[in-house]
């Protein structure tokens, strides 16, 4: 049990390590090749199981490379286990062959947060919270979300909750 604690202990260490040192946006995410450009329905649903060698980390690695024994030999980094665009955005094209356009839409917002760091998002969250933020703050993140995210979807929020705060008197200084 101790060494499986070590083990957890290590890999976390090793993932926030790699958090704060700056990786740039290329290498968040993975560019897809040919095969996977293929239209997507319901039969491919899960996708994990039925397309394995289309989710790719975004550093490129396939699912077989993720593995117990990599993570050991520090072939697996931090980066390798978070999800890309592109496999939410299959994702999400699986939910709309079904049927499901709401979800479908819930993949294609969290495909542009995966472009954006994660002290970006928790910074924006905090945006968010009632009284925190004036209107203009509110459409300078959504500005910046389209210009240097390419997050039309997100952006679109901010501007939203925007107008939905001035309207409900929910905007910094309104309290």
């Amino acid at each position: 049990m101790a060494e499986m604690d070590d083990l957890v202990k290590k890999i976390m260490a090793q993932m926030q390590q790699e958090q704060t040192s700056g990786q740039t946006d290329k290498q968040r995410t993975a560019t897809p090749t040919a095969s996977q450009q293929k239209t997507l329905n319901t039969s491919d649903y899960p996708l994990f199981s039925k397309h394995p060698e289309m989710i790719k980390s975004p550093s490129g690695k396939g699912l077989d490379e993720i593995n117990l024994d990599n993570v050991m030999k520090g072939n697996v980094k931090a980066d390798d286990l978070r999800i890309t665009r592109e496999t939410l955005q299959r994702q999400g094209e699986i939910a709309k062959a079904a049927g499901r356009p709401a979800i479908q839409k819930n993949f294609a917002r969290a495909a542009e947060l995966t472009a954006i760091p994660d002290d970006k998002i928790l910074a924006m969250y905090g945006a968010l919270r009632p009284y925190r933020s004036s209107k203009q703050d509110l459409e300078d993140i959504a500005q910046e979300l389209e210009d240097e995210y390419n997050a039309p979807i997100c952006a679109s929020w901010f501007r939203e909750a925007a107008k939905y705060y001035e309207s409900r008197k929910k905007l910094k200084g309104d309290n």
